[in-house]
């Protein structure tokens, strides 16, 4: 057995918690030996944190939660001679550099994107805002670049371009514009119209008649035309080949928007949705689109289902606008409604939870499960005021 000198550092009292012990989830040992491996170089881990916020710790395409845990038992540091002092030990010398009586756990979490409707409040894209290289626009408030959300935001760079495309966000000369809502149905409804009229087939549509009728006609901007088809389908060779599911959904959403306050009888809703895609599109219409979010299969909650009279009616409840924090989530879901089938419930949870066990865990947490002959409910394990 090999002996080694253990000597305590000359500078141990400047050193004093100076290392930090970071506890790998099984998925970063393997990107790290894979990345050191093929590239002999381990892929870059980025922590992201402002003052007050808890830190994370990103990939390129997932984030985790850090959290520091006590150990039983200390834990030496110990490295060889630092090279300033290597003179006053043997080869087989090592110097004692610190003493961990904790670990950094890591856990795969949610990114935490709900900061950028704040940070972008007062920056919205209208068509008020016309100007074809978008070089001149005028802002109503600061700029906000792509470069300030990568360092505010606690998100992989993935994470956060699916982020602000999903929400629609629009990236002018590097700064983030959220397009209005409803300006953006109104561009939906121009497109789809734009295809009958220039002839053009959804699975291999011309980006550059598109966005030239666009430009000439309606005052669209290139910039603006080009980013809001890339969010609708997939862009190849000057060719858009359009998500049908996706562009019908957001067309009903827009409708829908109008009815947070009022409900709409299901069968009017669906005729004035049937109506603005056209007979082109009238085929892919259908209730189920409203909650699937256009990039998985992932269920994304966004309306109400109330019976009056034996009539069907439909309220916009949008999961995006409720409360991040699980508690206050559940509080608001069982204010609205104090019983819920467990199929009309996951939709509002998606985005809170970063897979299916992590939200199995908060259903037990926050609710109680009881089954009959329709299935199963959820009631609120805590109680309610309204």
């Amino acid at each position: 057995m090999q002996e080694s000198c253990l000597s305590f550092s000359p500078i141990s009292s400047e050193e004093a918690g100076f290392f930090k012990l970071l506890e790998l989830t099984p998925e970063l040992v393997t990107l790290i030996e894979e990345g050191t491996n093929k590239y002999s170089y381990a892929p870059s881990l980025i922590v992201k944190g402002q003052p007050g916020e808890d830190a994370v710790i990103c990939t390129v395409d997932k984030t985790y939660s850090m959290r520091t845990v006590d150990l039983s038992n200390s834990v030496l540091v110990i490295t060889p001679p630092p090279d300033a002092f290597a003179s006053k030990f043997t080869d087989t010398g090592v110097v004692i550099r610190d003493q961990l009586n904790e670990i950094i756990e890591l856990a795969p979490i949610v990114p935490k994107l709900h900061k950028l409707s704040t940070l972008l409040r007062g920056r919205e894209y209208d068509d008020e805002e016309h100007d074809e290289d978008a070089s001149s626009v005028r802002f109503r408030a600061a700029s906000f670049t792509y470069q300030d959300a990568r360092e505010l935001i606690q998100a992989s760079d993935a994470e956060l371009n699916r982020g602000l495309r999903e929400r629609r966000i629009l990236n002018i000369n590097g700064n983030l514009r959220p397009i209005s809502l409803t300006y953006l149905n109104q561009l939906l409804e121009l497109v789809l119209n734009l295809l009958v009229s220039l002839s053009q087939p959804h699975t291999c549509a011309s980006v550059e008649d598109i966005s030239s009728a666009l430009a000439n006609g309606h005052e669209v901007p290139r910039v603006v035309s080009a980013q809001v088809m890339s969010w609708f389908g997939d862009i190849h060779q000057g060719k858009w080949k359009i998500d049908v599911d996706c562009v019908i959904r957001e067309v009903g959403l827009g409708i829908l928007r109008n009815h947070k306050q009022e409900p709409v009888a299901k069968d009017i809703f669906v005729a004035k949705w049937t109506s603005l895609v056209g007979d082109s599109f009238e085929h892919a219409v259908s209730l189920p689109l409203l909650a699937v979010t256009h990039l998985s299969s992932l269920l994304q909650g966004n309306y109400l289902v109330s019976t009056i009279q034996d009539k069907k009616y439909l309220t916009y409840f949008p999961a995006s606008l409720l409360p991040i924090d699980p508690a206050a989530r559940f509080s608001t879901l069982f204010l609205t409604c104090p019983r819920w089938k467990g199929d009309e419930i996951l939709p509002f949870l998606s985005d809170i939870a970063v897979n299916n066990k992590e939200r199995d865990k908060l259903l037990l947490k926050h609710c109680r499960a009881i089954t009959d002959s329709e299935g199963v409910w959820y009631t609120a394990r805590a109680q309610y005021n309204g």
